[in-house]
């Protein structure tokens, strides 16, 4: 289930909630139970190697058939 970070414009506090995504915009109460509550965007880093591009051959124009 995604968790989200709300930050409470009372207090101050930030805090999270694990909820779905269905209920991502629904309002939210701060632990101290403020309702005056606002999502923060969240970023998501995804790590991970690219394949490298082929090179050459194949295909008219990198084929050497064009000419």
């Amino acid at each position: 289930m995604p968790r989200y970070e709300y930050r409470c414009r009372t207090c101050g506090d930030t805090f999270e909630l694990s909820r779905p995504m269905a209920e991502s915009a629904a309002p939210a109460s701060c632990p101290a139970g403020h309702d005056d509550t606002v999502k923060l965007l969240s970023t998501v880093a995804v790590g991970g190697t690219s394949a490298p591009a082929p090179s050459g051959g194949g295909g008219c124009c990198g084929g050497g058939c064009c000419g």
